[in-house]
């Protein structure tokens, strides 16, 4: 029975500042390495116990917050030399012109009812970026190999679930046969999208999932790939009061 852990990276720098991060490439926080490091800690105590995941391969986005989480849970697991597959497939939404504002200063100049539409619509994407904006995909030289019309100037959340499902049948399902048991170290958008696609979550309802950083979500499968049960490990108050807080970012100072 396969095994498959999502985990969204640790706070980042912008998440504690309240920005819109997308695709820019910013840090782990502190507190964000923290909870890295505690995710890690969770896993290998799953790991030991009776019919725990044992993790064989590990995927991430190309993003700097998601290998960093990735690598310090990894450290702590003691599994450092475990194969890492990187793709932009599992990037962060890309939400276009709002990249590096302040969410709260963003509502309050276009409006709430706006910015909750570009945040939790499901097909409503943000303001694009002009294609000669410096910080464009298209000037960023992990993506050099990509041909333009992939790179996105903006994303609805349904442009990501069009991103992220031919990655999950093309490259997950076949190391979740192979392997056994896979960690996916993402976003709080491209593992929001996977998730829809896994439970068929409806349009409406998709927008409504919260994702805690920081806190693995274990989801065991049957040989066909359908969901037999799913948790999240650790404490569930915890993960709960997580997913809150992130549910509240647009209101936070």
């Amino acid at each position: 029975m396969p095994d498959l852990v999502f985990l969204r990276h640790g706070q980042s720098v912008w998440n504690a500042e309240n920005r819109f991060t997308g695709w820019t490439d910013v840090d782990l926080s502190p507190v964000g390495e923290q909870e890295a490091r505690s995710a890690g800690r969770l896993l290998a105590d799953e790991a030991v116990t009776p019919g725990g995941p044992r993790i064989g391969v590990v995927h991430t986005s190309v993003l700097t917050r998601a290998v960093r989480t990735a690598n310090l849970a990894l450290d702590e697991m003691e599994l450092s030399w475990l194969p890492v597959r990187r793709h932009w497939r599992l990037n962060e939404r890309h939400y276009g012109a709002l990249q590096g504002k302040n969410k709260k200063e963003t509502s309050a100049a276009f409006g709430e009812a706006q910015v909750k539409a570009w945040r939790r619509s499901y097909d409503t994407p943000p303001p694009p970026l002009e294609a000669d904006d410096p910080t464009h995909p298209a000037h960023d030289p992990r993506y050099a190999g990509l041909p333009p019309g992939a790179l996105p100037a903006t994303e609805c959340l349904a442009d990501v679930v069009r991103r992220v499902v031919p990655y999950w049948e093309d490259a997950i399902v076949p190391d979740l046969h192979a392997f056994g048991a896979v960690l996916v170290v993402a976003h709080g958008n491209s593992i929001r999208a996977a998730v829809k696609y896994l439970k068929d979550i409806s349009d409406a309802a998709i927008v409504g999932l919260e994702v805690p950083t920081g806190i693995p979500w274990l989801f065991r499968l049957d040989d066909r790939m359908r969901l037999v049960e799913e948790h999240f490990l650790g404490d569930p108050a915890a993960a709960a009061a997580a997913a809150e807080a992130v549910a509240h970012q647009a209101d936070a100072g």
